[in-house]
Parts: C-alpha cells; structure tokens; sequence
C-alpha cells in the first residue's frame, strides 16, 4: 500500500466508504493543485460562439448544443480534430485572457490553489496568431487571477509532437523573448507513432535554458515512452502515465524515483483508454506506492473540472476513501514547481482541512 511520508493529519478510518456522503464534501473543499490542464482544453461552447462572433470567425456548427452534441470521440486523434477547430476563434490578446480567465474562475470555485497551465503555441502560430499575442494574453490572466481569485499558476508551453522537431525548435525560438512569463516546457498532441526521443534534441536545449521538463506518455502509447521521457528528455513529470502499470519494472523505477504522474480519469474514459471509470487504474497505481495526481486535462471537451475528476473516480473505485483523498490533494503539491516555502503553506492548508474530519 502507498503510504504518505508522515502522519496523516486526521483518523482516516472516521471518513471511509462507510461515510461515503461526507467524503464528496471532503473533496470540494480540500486546496489542490492541478498540473495538467491544457488551457485551449478548457474552451467551453459557449465562448466558442462568443469569440467566434467578436472575431467574425464561421463555425462549421449551427449552435452551442451542435458543437457540443459533436463532443463523441472515439480516440485521442478525434479528439484532436475537434479541439484544433474550437481553437480558431482564438486570435487576439483579450481571447486568450478571457478563456484563460474562464478556466481560473471554475478552478477558485473547485479550490484549486494552484495551476499550471498547459499551452500550445503552434496551435496559434501556424493560423498567422502571433506567440506574442498568446503569451500576453495568457500572463495578463495569471496576474488577475493571482489578485483576484488568489489562484496562483505558472505557464508551460507545449510542443505538438505531430510536427517536427524543428518546428519545435522554431516555436522555442519564437518564445524566449516572453521566457519570463513561461517555467517549462512539455510534449502533446498525438502520441501514437511519435516517441518522446523525436524530440530529444529540442530538450537538451530547453534544459540548457533552465526550462522545466514534462512530457505526456504512456496514455495512448505504450510503456516503452514513458522510459523514453524519463532516459532521453529526462523529464521532472510523466503526463498520464496510465500504462506505466503494464511494465512492472517501470513501476518501481517510478515509485522509487517518487517520479509524479498527473493523471486525468474523466479524459482517459472519454478517450477509451478505460471503458469505464470503474476500470481506472488510479487506485491500483497508489497502492504501488506512485506519486499520482488527479487533473483535468481538456475540461471543456472530458465533461468535467477538477472537482468533477476526484468526485466521480471516488465514486466509482471503492478503494478510495480520505486517506487517498488527502494523498492526491498532497502528491499534486509536492509535485509542482512552485517554492518549497509555498509547498509548505499549501499542505498546511490541506492538513488544516483534514485535522477536524
């Protein structure tokens, strides 16, 4: 069984499945941090038809129920196509501000504390949308949900890894003059029949830069990634992670490593990794000791935010209960990138929301 490194701040035997009606409570109110979250992802419908009439932008759909009622994928590159058109009405500063500001807003309700925002740069760029333009706009919404809202957040800026390693070189190149406004760098889109070594040489050189490092593997693609994320990009976090369980070598590397996993239940049954949630792998990777977490990825599209993830997968897998609650909500801190000053006052918080259950 995975235990925390130290005491847990509560009788975790007090709010088990036995009190199942007030672990739900447990979870809305818990701080958290989410770590996987593509911002163009959480692009809702409605905003959609917004900024699409701001910009004088035709969508392919009657109506918010059409586009939504589109939302059926069979597979992450199904996915994909849908997200990249919803993408096209971002083409000014004020979009992406307002999108990012709509996400930030359902994160202060879900109490979420902290974020680290994933965002596609060549999602843009190749539409004539300058990186510029997304990046301001996108920073300018960090410092007003900072003020605002009190969500803390940083930015990552993602390579498609169905384009080239050069392109990735160019949008590197495109961003350093905003570099203070980004942390790291990570690796998305299509993960099929593109390995994380593709990318190898563009990594070095982020690293050389002092770039933080994630990359998404072992969610469509097999374990096999996941090693090579960890060995050629030499990566901080793995994104998904799910099929790390299919090598039980990888998984105790990653748990003696305390290598973080963010994982994203609603996103893995929308896009069949899973059937169904009650097939999540969540429980079983915290029992082999995994430092997981629970995110969101693209809310708009999976049918869920944060809150939404932990309630259902809760739900749905009876081995979870307080104690795995209170794993997550610390696993997401440790596993950020912010200061350890600031790890430090988050899980204060979250043993204070613990120590009365």
């Amino acid at each position: 069984m995975n235990r925390p490194t130290r005491a847990l701040p509560f009788d975790p035997t007090r709010v088990g499945r036995e009190a199942l009606p007030a672990l739900p409570a447990l979870l809305r109110g818990m701080p958290k941090a989410e770590l996987h979250i593509h911002i163009e992802g959480s692009l809702e419908p409605e905003l959609i038809f917004a900024l699409a009439g701001r910009n004088g932008v035709t969508l392919p759909y009657a109506s918010v129920d059409a586009l939504r009622a589109a939302y059926a994928f069979t597979d992450l590159q199904s996915f994909l196509d849908i997200y990249y058109a919803g993408a096209s009405v971002l083409l000014e500063e004020a979009d992406f501000f307002d999108m990012a500001m709509a996400y930030f807003r359902r994160a202060a309700a879900d109490r979420v504390v902290h974020a680290e925002l994933f965002f596609d740069p060549q999602t843009h760029t190749e539409r004539g949308v300058p990186v510029e333009t997304v990046i301001r706009g996108l920073a300018r919404a960090r410092a007003t949900a900072q003020q605002e809202l009190g969500v803390s957040s940083e930015l990552i800026l993602c390579f498609l890894r169905h384009l080239s390693e050069d392109a990735a070189f160019q949008t590197l190149e495109q961003a350093l003059p905003y570099r203070e406004h980004f942390i790291g760098v990570g690796l998305d889109s299509s993960e099929r029949g593109h390995p994380p070594e593709k990318f190898a040489r563009v990594f070095a050189r982020c690293r050389e830069l002092g770039l933080r490092l994630v990359a998404h593997a072992g969610e469509e693609g097999p374990p096999a990634y996941v090693w090579s994320a960890l060995d050629v990009l030499k990566v901080e976090r793995i994104d998904h992670g799910v099929r790390s369980l299919e090598d039980p070598a990888l998984v105790a590397r990653l748990a003696a490593e305390r290598m973080p996993l963010t994982v994203c239940p609603l996103s893995n049954v929308k896009l069949r990794v899973f059937d169904t949630m009650a097939q999540h792998s969540l429980a079983a990777m915290l029992d082999a000791g995994l430092c997981a977490t629970v995110n969101s990825d693209d809310p708009a599209y999976f049918g869920g935010y944060l809150n939404q993830n932990f309630i259902e997968t809760f739900e749905a897998l009876p081995a979870l209960g307080a104690a795995q609650a209170y794993r997550l909500a610390r696993n997401s801190f440790e596993a950020s990138f912010a200061s350890a000053a600031q790890k430090q006052r988050w899980c204060d918080a979250l043993d204070a929301h613990f120590a009365g259950v």
